[in-house]
């Protein structure tokens, strides 16, 4: 297969050394204005920080002296101050030199690493009869045990299911059925209707006292014989506003404990639409 040909070096952008073959035999290094160039320019300058990659492999001054004790399996309840300070200072020396200002949280931590170890050279402090002397280690085990603790229980949580991450919510579409539903009746809606009737209710409403013993199961008996062999029955027609409110709020409440037991069923064809009432066993 021959190489493919050059354009001659009389079209190459002004400026630009000519350094390029008549017959490419080699890879190009790169392309300038659409030309293939083989050799570097002699004046390129690259400045040192064109490309610096810095993997952050701590999360803190903690997480690397636990890396640390445990990497070695030393005991937690008995760290080796001197040798863990030594290989924490050679840490510390590397990204002091690329990152200041993320040496400084570490430099810190190894002041602290390098106070308990000088108190630890010194006479231990005169204590009562029968008590220990107090460790000057006994603060940072206490904070590494609880930022180990702290630390696997983020591990665990990031090992959780994640809703996005490892799982997605599914969507199923579910065709309705055929047979038409009619909407629910809202509270409102009842609670309008039942203040309807009422006001017609005293429009007629006789001065006679009298008491008379309401059963509501009687109601309901009477409301069950007035919805038999009818398809259909607007809320209203089951009271007889001519008996009075008490009458009216027996009926009201049979037609409750009917809807409870699911013997009669509510139905309304749209929002302010008038309420319909028929027996629940009843063909649609």
């Amino acid at each position: 297969m021959s190489s493919p040909e050059v354009p001659s070096l009389d079209e190459a952008p002004p400026g630009i050394d000519q350094v390029m073959p008549s017959v490419v035999d080699h890879v190009a290094l790169a392309r300038l204005y659409g030309e293939p160039l083989f050799k570097l320019p002699q004046d390129l300058y690259i400045p040192p920080d064109a490309l610096q990659v810095f993997l952050e492999a701590f999360e803190g001054p903690l997480d690397l002296l636990l890396y640390l004790i445990r990497k070695q399996n030393f005991n937690i309840l008995d760290i080796p101050m001197a040798a863990v300070t030594r290989q924490y200072l050679a840490y510390v020396d590397e990204i002091r030199a690329g990152n200041l200002e993320l040496a400084a949280e570490y430099l810190l931590m190894a002041a602290m690493l390098i106070e308990i170890k000088s108190r630890m050279l010194l006479p231990p402090k005169k204590v009562a009869e029968g008590e220990e002397a107090e460790d000057p280690r006994a603060e940072l085990v206490r904070r590494l045990l609880e930022y180990e603790q702290m630390k696997l229980a983020a591990h665990r949580l990031a090992e959780v299911p994640q809703y996005g991450r490892d799982f997605l919510r599914a969507a199923v579409y579910v065709e309705q059925a055929l047979v038409p539903r009619f909407p629910d009746v809202h509270v409102v809606d009842l609670q309008s209707a039942w203040r309807d009737i009422l006001r017609r209710a005293k429009l007629v409403q006789h001065h006679r006292i009298s008491r008379e013993e309401l059963s509501v199961r009687e109601h309901m008996s009477i409301v069950l014989r007035q919805l038999q062999g009818r398809r259909f029955v607007e809320f209203g027609e089951l009271f007889d506003v001519s008996r009075g409110t008490p009458v009216l709020v027996v009926t009201f409440i049979a037609m409750l404990e009917l809807a409870k037991e699911t013997l009669i069923e509510l139905t309304q064809a749209e929002a302010f639409a008038p309420i319909y009432v028929r027996l629940a066993y009843s063909p649609s």
